[in-house]
């Protein structure tokens, strides 16, 4: 499960921002997921808690924003939205789709007191 890896490294991050800003608690923490990036919302959420225990964030709340998939196919040129890496053209039906949007995770957001 990679989930656990990237709330480590979610983790590392607010703790790192919480100590600069010399915050007494880590409030919320906002992250941007991508669609197509593999990362299943609820496994990182419950492996955020189980990560967060004990420390300053461990009240913070994990607020997850889904980033819709889009791509391009690279026979026919055509913009489309994507649900999945490895679909097919509606135009053209070929398979051959390069992802624009929707592969990428990061911290958007750190709310700390």
């Amino acid at each position: 499960m990679h989930e656990m890896s990237l709330a480590e490294g979610i983790l590392q991050l607010v703790e790192e921002t919480a100590q600069r800003e010399a915050a007494r608690r880590v409030k919320t923490v906002v992250v941007e997921i991508g669609q197509l990036s593999s990362v299943e919302p609820a496994a990182l959420e419950f492996c955020f808690a189980a990560v967060a225990a004990g420390g300053i964030a461990h009240t913070a709340t994990l607020v997850i924003i889904d980033v819709p998939g889009a791509g391009n196919c690279i026979d026919c040129g055509l913009a489309l939205p994507m649900t999945e890496l490895f679909g097919v053209c509606p135009a053209c039906g070929s398979h051959r789709l390069s992802p624009t949007r929707g592969t990428e995770m990061r911290v958007r957001e750190i709310e700390i007191e």
